[in-house]
């Protein structure tokens, strides 16, 4: 697959070639502004980023209109639905910030109505029961080259297709023995013409109807009725979907109960470097458990990216950036990165936490501790601000430390002075190491009394580091994240592009008292770091747990 990867987001595209259609729409129904549209998913899964363009788009369309858009389940495959799905995908839609309000609906509230119109297409000549394997009906199929090859069983009366077709509802045949195909074209360049499956058999428990089905109807025959029964006027679909347009729309004319037809308009899906937007490979990966789970962190699920502490704004402010187009592409992700930043820039309270402690003494600092007021944000004083206790012991982050620094090092070594954040301003007098590893274990410092808040009292200090006071600080696990894939894209299959360092646990972290009462999915800048959030699952008073969402300065987002 060759895709151009996109350079630049799309700037205002609210106006895009949809909306340009539905508006010429308007005109010929005689400003008769009246829209619906739905968002179709299938629950074999959880939703990711690229399900999130299509949500935004059909539900903002709708609200731009003053429409509705319907939120359907095409339940049509038992097999491999589950209700936990359904429950993830409804959480998922009301966390971006979207409500269908009273147009919830299921395929399966179609089932009878599909299977009276099936019967209508026997009995007009337009359907019949093929006993082909499912083989066989791929071999007979052809290939774009050559053309297909009409089933033995196409010419069946529509009396035995009738009968069969009872049978097979009846449960008198097993998986897999018998399909209701239409009777369409085996000659169309259209593959999709090819006297396609309408019905297969299927002997499974639906989370729904129960056992009241075995034979349940195939994706393209349910979805363009479901869209017909429920007034839909404009289906928006991603461009996988515009060969099948001449399918969807042969059935309803077949059908021909259907005074208006969902127009359908196909938008090219959302691709993104290193991320994997298809939910039969992030299954793939959750099954095979090189992820833990469809809310893994690293996975680009909308639950996912909650829990990675990436906010709803920022997802459908991305969305709306890269705007809606009919060319295929691939979006960097250093864009969706840069609409994170800029949500959480504003909305996050400035904290410090270390995540690789080293252990400094002030050796003459003399009190017990010393409250120091330190703003939650510099551009924002609605957030407030909050006392951070100072002490003798503090830690600081290991790699602000050098003993024989380079000439572009402005942090702290031997010798040399440093600001603490909201405090004093420090100098280095001597190094702690172990006896037998000779690392160091701890730093000797001194402190000037009349630098507090950062006054400079005439110290000439470059460099500004961050600390907690080792007996006031709180014990949090931190979880830093790296893409997935090695590679901008990859066709995926073989799991040679997986990267096997996405996640890096550091169970040895501190961060400062003020977030002792921290909530579940709460989000903080720990300064000079990243942007982090609590989880919602394993984090306590006594130990807090951290997931990296994103780091300051690297724009590929990149573990530092």
């Amino acid at each position: 697959m060759h895709l151009q990867i996109m350079t630049n987001i799309i700037e205002n595209p609210k106006k895009n070639f949809i909306s340009e259609i539905i508006e010429k729409d308007f005109l010929k129904q005689n400003n008769n502004k009246s829209i619906v549209t739905r968002f179709p998913p299938e629950p074999n899964g959880y939703l990711h980023i690229g399900h999130a363009k299509a949500i935004c788009l059909n539900f903002e369309i709708a609200k731009h209109y003053s429409g509705t858009c319907n939120l359907r389940f095409d339940d049509t495959n038992p097999a491999n639905e589950e209700l936990d799905y359904i429950n993830a995908i409804v959480e998922s839609i009301q966390w971006l910030g979207f409500d269908w309000k009273n147009c919830l609906y299921y395929a399966s509230d179609y089932f009878d109505k599909c299977f009276e119109f099936a019967i209508l297409l026997i009995k007009k000549g337009k359907a019949y029961v093929c006993d082909l394997s499912t083989d066989q009906i791929r071999e007979y199929r052809g290939t774009l080259k050559n053309i297909g090859i009409e089933s033995p069983f196409r010419n069946r009366s529509i009396d035995e297709n009738l009968h069969l077709f009872q049978l097979m509802k009846d449960g008198k045949f097993i998986d897999g023995s018998r399909v209701l195909r239409a009777k369409i074209d085996m000659y169309s360049p259209n593959m999709n013409m090819r006297d396609p499956v309408m019905y297969r058999i299927k002997h499974c428990q639906h989370i729904r109807t129960g056992n009241k089905w075995c034979i349940y109807p195939m994706y393209d025959y349910a979805h363009c009725i479901s869209d017909a029964l429920e007034g839909i006027t404009h289906s928006l679909c991603t461009l996988e979907f515009e060969d099948h347009r001449p399918l969807y729309e042969w059935f309803l004319n077949q059908i021909g109960i259907f005074s208006n037809h969902p127009r359908q308009i196909e938008f090219s899906r959302l691709n993104l470097t290193y991320t994997l937007t298809s939910k039969r490979k992030l299954s793939e990966l959750v099954e095979k458990k090189i992820v833990n789970g469809w809310d893994d962190p690293r996975m680009p699920t909308i639950i996912g990216m909650r829990r990675r502490g990436i906010p709803a704004s920022a997802i459908r402010n991305f969305c709306e950036k890269i705007g809606i187009t009919k060319q295929d592409s691939i979006v960097d992700i250093k864009y969706f990165e840069e609409c994170i930043r800029d949500d959480l820039n504003l909305t996050s309270q400035r904290v410090m936490g270390i995540l690789n402690p080293l252990k400094l003494v002030i050796t003459n600092f003399d009190e017990d501790v010393d409250y120091l007021n330190a703003a939650y944000h510099p551009n924002n004083d609605s957030m407030g601000s909050r006392m951070v206790p100072f002490a003798r012991d503090i830690y600081i982050e290991r790699d602000d430390f050098m003993e024989f620094p380079s000439k572009d090092f402005f942090r702290l070594s031997l010798g040399k002075e440093v600001r603490l954040r909201y405090a004093y301003i420090i100098k280095c007098i001597k190094v702690i190491k172990d006896l037998n590893t000779g690392e160091i274990i701890e730093l000797h410092c001194t402190y000037d009394p009349k630098t507090r808040g950062g006054i400079t009292n005439g110290h000439k200090v470059r460099g500004t580091i961050h600390w907690v006071a080792v007996n006031y600080a709180i014990s949090a696990e931190v979880r830093l994240y790296d893409y997935l894939l090695n590679m901008p894209y990859v066709k995926f299959g073989d799991f040679s592009e997986i990267n096997l360092n996405s996640l890096v646990r550091l169970t040895n972290c501190f961060v400062e008292q003020s977030l002792f009462n921290a909530k579940s999915e709460q989000k903080f800048q720990f300064e000079r770091i990243g942007y982090f959030c609590v989880d919602y699952n394993h984090s306590s008073t006594k130990k807090l747990m951290f997931h990296r969402t994103i780091s300051l300065k690297d724009g590929r987002g990149r573990m530092q």
